[in-house]
């Protein structure tokens, strides 16, 4: 249970978030009646359920022990099953089943085989009938053990004052077997008296034969469309080799807490995130990062827990552990993002709450008309079977939930976080991408590349500099560092240094008012640049970035610039290509000066530059970009870009920024690739793509399926074989999205 954010239009009020687990559920309006029953709860904000996952997602507010029991119990009204899933720490694995899972399917169909066989044998002018009484006692365990589960389903269905595809199950196969028990008990008590009536029990075992196999192979493929979250789960080494006082033991991961020194051996898995404080090695994060290649990692550096340890010992202080390490909220992540409707689902909730209802109105319908026209009431209710069993929601309910969940998947695994169903149905519209330049298309890793004095005391104006970042974190005033290290230069001590939002830095150096910023900044400090002012825009047209050092102390005056290159990415340019081939344009938003900007936007093929922009101005320039019309997407990894990222119709996060920007972005990529913007919109749309193949499938198969099975075109076994072929395929066609790779894989 997750506490998120406080209401809008409140005070002092949380709103939690709980996951519950639903059993019981077969199609859209068993969604829809226990989202309903969620909603209706008090101190509920909303309510999501999906098919696929078995899984509500609720936001409340209110005491959460108490929320989580009143759920529960609405749940269990609705006519379900519902539990709080165990922590993944706790969890216990599941029991081995003394049966496999197709055994109820397996000897349905063995039961059902003789009732079938005589119908096959009359085609080719054999008659293999059974008796009456053989049928009989091969139909009854098929409809009321094997098809017991639609019964209890339709039973609280019906309790509920609500529908559900058991019921229509349940409705139209006992009306098989109630017909074919009635003609079976009065044709012997006419027996010897004519020809021995044709009975269905067949119909209505074959039926649920085929439902039971549709549910079966439904259930094997979701599986399946969840195997992202298992394979990241099963990342999680068991035991992890701990030092403490000087001994090494092993221990469960589970028990390794913050601060513990871990050891990791040459092919064995890193057990919690941490950093190396011994030796060095290549680690392989590619089942976290979709990193192909090992990335090497030595003292200092981040090791992620699940990356597996290439040829080198060492060891690691643990700086995140449990449900607070990198794989577990990737997983978490991933498990949000499938558990989420795409603004899509909500056109098949509608349709799901008045489905039922519609479908046991024709069903009704077909049966009077069949049985008042011709008389022939035998007939109008197998027509009116088979229109039950035909419009059985299945595919409904799974077109959405299946993509969705194949699609975050792949995705993962490929090294793209999607945060929400909604982020991942909005890419696929987007028209424009609007990049942050540093960190972003470039390496981020800027380095001092000239520093001129307006003196000519470039070593005294290099301590100065270095002085005023000398507490920064900013990548120029790490390259300011760098390089008055690598000349041993000694570094002036300060007072009262601080960071000026868009400007620069400010500090107190030898008793010197020092700023170090921004073309802007000195102008609005009225420092006269003209001494320098026609080697800058040669600098700057050279595509570096010029920052000025002043003397602040009035008179203002300029002591020199220092200018910083930096290089973009190798893959920078083949996302934009990649972008430009999905119709997709391209834009730069930076702080930066425009010669920079304009020289990189040049190499890369970008479309349009917005350079020298403050950080709360990208926010509005993202928003003047959607005004005239585009979808558009962010782009970015800095606390800056934050705004921004939240402005923008979806959010792309580099995961190699900050926590700030990537809780404010919809999709977080997991390396610091640009060319995972491009495949990121590739799988969106192919996800879309799948939704809307599925839901038109699933419509297709019920708008003409019902009326061919109403107007007697469709007996009750082939509309059972539709109904379970409709589910199966519609899973099957998502599973499609396991095989994409992506540009950047």
């Amino acid at each position: 249970m997750n506490t998120t954010a406080t209401l809008p239009g409140r005070l002092d009020v949380n709103e939690a978030s709980l996951s519950l687990e639903v059993e019981g559920m077969t199609c859209a309006s068993c969604v829809a009646r226990v989202e309903k029953a969620l909603k209706k709860t008090p101190g509920v904000v909303g309510a999501e359920v999906n098919l696929a996952t078995e899984k509500a997602e609720v936001r409340f507010v209110g005491r959460p022990q108490e929320m989580q029991d009143q759920l529960l119990a609405a749940i269990e009204k609705a006519g379900y099953k519902a539990a709080v899933p165990a922590p993944e720490e706790t969890a216990a694995p599941a029991p081995a089943a003394a049966l496999p899972d197709w055994w109820p399917v397996a000897l349905s169909a063995a039961l059902s085989l003789p009732l079938i066989l005589p119908m096959v044998a009359m085609l080719f002018g054999v008659d293999l009938a059974l008796p009456g009484g053989w049928q009989l006692a091969l139909a009854t365990p098929v409809q009321f053990w094997l098809g017991a589960r639609f019964y209890r389903s339709a039973w609280k269905a019906v309790k509920a004052r609500a529908g559900n595809m058991d019921l229509l199950v349940a409705l139209g196969t006992s009306a098989g077997y109630g017909l074919s028990l009635y003609l079976l008990v009065t044709g012997l008590e006419h027996a010897g008296h004519g020809e021995a009536p044709h009975l269905y029990f067949e119909a209505s075992a074959v039926v649920i034969t085929l439902v039971l196999l549709g549910k079966w192979l439904e259930t094997r493929a979701k599986r399946q469309t969840t195997e992202a979250i298992r394979a990241l789960n099963a990342l999680r080494p068991d035991t992890a080799r701990v030092r403490r006082d000087g001994k090494e033991a092993e221990v469960p991961a589970s028990r390794v807490a913050v601060g513990d020194v871990v050891v990791v051996r040459p092919g064995e898995r890193v057990p919690v995130d941490g950093e190396v404080i011994e030796g060095s090695t290549h680690v392989d994060e590619s089942l976290i990062t979709g990193e192909s290649l090992p990335v090497a990692r030595r003292e200092g550096d981040k090791v992620v827990g699940g990356s597996v340890n290439g040829e080198g010992l060492f060891a690691a202080r643990a700086t995140a552990v449990g449900a607070e390490s990198t794989l577990s909220r990737i997983a978490r992540m991933v498990e949000s993002a499938q558990a989420k409707k795409a603004p899509i689902q909500r056109l098949v909730d509608q349709v799901s709450e008045v489905f039922v209802p519609v479908v046991l109105g024709l069903a009704a319908l077909t049966l009077i008309g069949w049985g008042v026209a011709t008389g022939d009431w035998e007939r109008a209710i197998l027509n009116a079977v088979a229109v039950l069993v035909i419009a059985c929601p299945c595919a409904l309910g799974l077109a959405t939930p299946t993509a969705i969940m194949a699609g975050t998947g792949v995705a993962a695994r490929r090294g793209i976080l999607i945060k929400d169903a909604e982020a991942l149905e909005v890419a696929h519209k987007v028209q424009v991408v609007a990049f942050d330049k540093t960190g972003t298309l470039t390496e981020g890793r800027p380095r001092l590349t000239a520093f001129e004095a307006a003196d000519g005391d470039a070593e005294g104006l290099l301590k100065a500099a270095a002085g005023v970042q000398a507490g920064s974190e900013h990548p120029l005033a790490k390259a300011v560092l760098e390089a008055a290290s690598k000349r041993s230069l000694p570094i002036a001590p300060a007072r009262e240094a601080r960071a000026v939002a868009g400007r620069g830095m400010s500090a107190v150096v030898d008793g010197r008012e020092l700023r170090l910023g921004s073309t802007r900044w000195m102008r609005e400090l009225g420092v006269d640049l003209s001494p320098l002012a026609q080697r800058a825009a040669q600098l700057e047209g050279e595509g570096r970035t010029v920052s000025w050092l002043a003397d602040a102390t009035p008179p203002a005056r300029l002591l020199g610039l220092l200018a910083f290159g930096d290089q973009p990415k190798a893959t920078a340019k083949q996302a934009v290509e990649v972008l430009h081939a999905q119709g997709v344009k391209s834009a730069m938003v930076t702080g930066d000066n425009r010669g920079a900007a304009q020289a990189i936007a040049r190499e890369l093929g970008i479309d349009e530059v917005r350079a020298e922009v403050l950080p709360q101005d990208k926010a509005a320039i993202v928003a003047e970009l959607k005004a005239a019309g585009a979808t558009v997407a962010m782009v970015g990894d800095g606390i800056n870009d934050a705004p921004a990222l939240a402005a923008a119709d979806v959010g792309f996060s580099m995961s190699t920024g900050t926590e700030v920007a990537m809780h404010a972005a919809g999709v977080t990529l997991m390396r610091g690739d640009p060319r995972l913007v491009a495949d990121a919109i590739d799988i969106s749309r192919r996800t879309y793509a799948k939704i809307r193949q599925n839901l038109f499938w699933a419509f297709v198969y019920n708008v003409v399926g019902i009326p061919l099975a109403a107007f007697g075109l469709l007996n009750p076994m082939l509309a059972g074989a539709a109904m379970a072929f409709s589910s199966v395929s519609v899973v099957t066609n998502a599973l499609a999205l396991r095989r994409w790779k992506g540009t950047a894989a």
